[in-house]
């Protein structure tokens, strides 16, 4: 049975903004995204019929809830096809920490599944079943840089912001994007980010022009559930960084550094401070999404 391997980055916030809200009750955003170099591994094997999920997923759900298998039904639908598939979900993206590890692996699913079953159809078209998954499908598809409004699904791709070291760091606790966003008050805050200043500024290497305080507007609601937020900026900016915020709605902080080794020597000084707590990554920005590896 044929089989296909592919890579799928999970992304930062480097500015998100919510403009709104819709009469379905979802929110209007405005956010500046991009890949990261840390990734899930899927591996999808043709079957005779049925999706079913394997891998090492601690705490991900191996049944139709799982986000990928959602997304193996939609383009099964889609194309009025009766086929099966394995997913084998090699996880490394934490869960639940605002870094679009399960939308990822739903834009692998849907990316490797048009080739898998020869479905031919457009990226456009694996965008729109992607936003019917979830805000940061569509962008994970082609990823890199780029400008996502409305619920996410109306993208504008940017030359990309590749090679700017970052540490992230995800605290032991995963948060629910669907209570920040029922938390959030859109009369009480504290301004919009800038993502053109944002962008700009880390496209010439002026970190100092990047968003201070405002860059998340979902950062203030969940450092109130979560004061340890703070502490992580803290600690970010203590170690070096030129500038941070929180991805999405949390809980992972990641900080901005001027190259790699000031970044290394960095997530070392920070994986012993939080050593009983957090998880530290070293990642590097990427210039694109899921890709398609060498078979297995």
């Amino acid at each position: 049975m044929r089989k296909i391997r592919l890579r799928a980055p999970g992304k930062i916030n480097w500015t998100l903004d919510v403009t709104g809200r819709r009469p379905d009750g979802y929110h209007e955003v405005e956010m500046l995204l991009q890949s990261i170099g840390l990734w899930d591994e899927i591996i999808l094997t043709e079957r005779r019929e049925g999706i079913r999920i394997v891998g090492d997923l601690r705490g991900v759900p191996r049944n139709g809830d799982n986000l990928a298998a959602k997304a193996a039904e939609q383009i099964r639908e889609s194309c009025g096809l009766d086929a099966g598939v394995e997913i084998a979900i090699h996880k490394r993206i934490p869960i639940a920490a605002g870094l679009a590890g399960g939308s990822s692996d739903a834009a692998a699913v849907l990316v490797g599944l048009n080739v898998l079953w020869d479905a031919d159809l457009p990226e456009e078209r694996l965008r729109q079943l992607g936003s019917r998954l979830g805000a940061d499908v569509p962008f994970c598809i082609s990823g890199g840089t780029a400008v996502a409004r409305g619920i996410g699904d109306r993208l504008t791709p940017l030359s990309p912001l590749e090679g700017i070291w970052l540490v992230l760091v995800k605290p032991p606790f995963g948060v629910s994007t669907a209570s920040v966003y029922e938390a959030l008050s859109m009369e009480s805050r504290a301004g919009h980010p800038d993502w053109k200043k944002a962008y700009d500024s880390l496209q010439a290497a002026d970190f100092a022009g990047f968003p201070r305080g405002t860059a998340n507007v979902l950062e203030s609601v969940t450092r109130a559930q979560h004061p340890e937020i703070r502490e992580i900026r803290q600690a970010l900016r203590k170690a070096g960084a030129v500038a941070s915020s929180m991805s999405g709605s949390g809980p992972t902080v990641f900080g901005v550094f001027p190259d790699y080794g000031q970044a290394r020597r960095a997530s070392e000084k920070l994986r012993e401070h939080f050593a009983k707590t957090s998880q530290v990554y070293l990642v590097e920005t990427l210039g694109e999404g899921v890709e398609i590896l060498p078979s297995v």
